[in-house]
């Protein structure tokens, strides 16, 4: 059986650079870079890969990533910071705000409602 010691969820990015700002901004650490062939960074409980795409695809279609946070204003607080748009959700599981990186994929920072 194999064992896996560590995960990341990887994003087809267009400017790499950029990417890495973009996530800094909202919150994560960046953890390598391998040039501009690949960035890895982190937060509490997860990994995300940066790889560049030369082809017409960038985002992660219907994937979403989403951060756990005790504060919703003050994840609203940071995104308005960084002059990021969003749209809050008070659903059923938890409060919602959701948003976009650079390249379209779906982002989301959550207060759950359970414990």
């Amino acid at each position: 059986m194999i064992t896996i010691k560590e995960s990341n969820v990887t994003i087809m990015v267009k400017d790499i650079d950029k990417a890495i700002a973009f996530y800094q901004s909202v919150g994560l650490t960046l953890k390598d870079r391998w040039g501009d062939h690949y960035a890895m960074l982190t937060s509490a409980g997860i990994t995300i890969g940066l790889h560049p795409s030369a082809g017409k695809e960038h985002s992660s279609g219907t994937v979403s990533v989403g951060f756990m946070v005790d504060e919703v204003a003050e994840a609203k607080s940071l995104l308005e910071k960084n002059k990021i748009t969003y749209k809050e959700d008070d659903g059923k599981s938890g409060t919602y705000v959701h948003f976009k990186d650079l390249d379209g994929t779906i982002l989301y920072f959550v207060k759950p409602k359970w414990n």
